[in-house]
């Protein structure tokens, strides 16, 4: 009887560990360490460097990148239960927002948790959380900007973020908002201050 997917992943899992004596959260941390964020380039360094063989540093780099596709899939179920039920028809508000950031470049790392969505680039820049089933809450990181009208101070939310904007329709998804996201991800760079991003790349409120 063939093996299944996940222990034929169990074994490989295994067998790397044997043969190195190292376990795959520690391959994995020795990839992110080292800063490399494109799947070929990590390969050749864990090849040139470590000595591994072509299938354990593609295996490692998958799961750093989260690209396999059990990383794929456990990303998609956590999004579809954030966005199950009565919170259904939260979805397309969410599903514009990131078509809209994925624009932005693409260094945009998305990494869903249990309750919200945290968006990336070298640090989180913004999180998309369906908070009622009415209401979908993006936190920005724009610290230095002042609130104004619906870019309210984070408050309580959250206090990785400095503001939210609370959305309630699909049409909240506007291009203020859209520019509020730009901002953030453009101020991640290098954890840039919000007046530095937009001096350095000619960001307009």
């Amino acid at each position: 009887m063939s093996k299944t997917a996940a222990e034929m992943e169990a074994v490989m899992i295994q067998n790397l560990a044997n043969k190195t004596g190292k376990s795959l959260d520690e391959w994995i941390n020795i990839a992110t360490d080292s800063k490399i964020d494109k799947h070929r380039a990590l390969i050749n360094y864990l090849k040139d460097e470590h000595g591994l063989t072509y299938g354990y540093a593609n295996f490692i780099a998958h799961k750093t990148f989260r690209s396999d596709a059990g990383s794929a899939a456990q990303k998609n179920d956590l999004i579809a239960a954030q966005y199950a039920g009565p919170k259904a028809a939260l979805r397309p508000i969410y599903d514009l927002i990131i078509t809209a950031v994925k624009n932005f470049g693409d260094d945009v790392e998305i990494a869903p948790k249990k309750s919200y969505v945290s968006l990336r680039r070298n640090k989180q820049f913004t999180i998309v959380q369906p908070s009622t089933k009415t209401r979908v809450d993006v936190g920005i990181n724009l610290k230095g900007a002042a609130p104004t009208g619906r870019l309210e101070a984070s408050g309580s939310f959250n206090a990785m973020v400095s503001h939210r904007v609370r959305l309630s329709d699909k049409k909240n998804v506007d291009a203020e908002l859209i520019g509020w996201l730009r901002q953030a991800y453009y101020a991640s760079l290098f954890g840039l201050p919000l007046f530095a991003a937009k001096f350095c790349f000619n960001i307009i409120l």
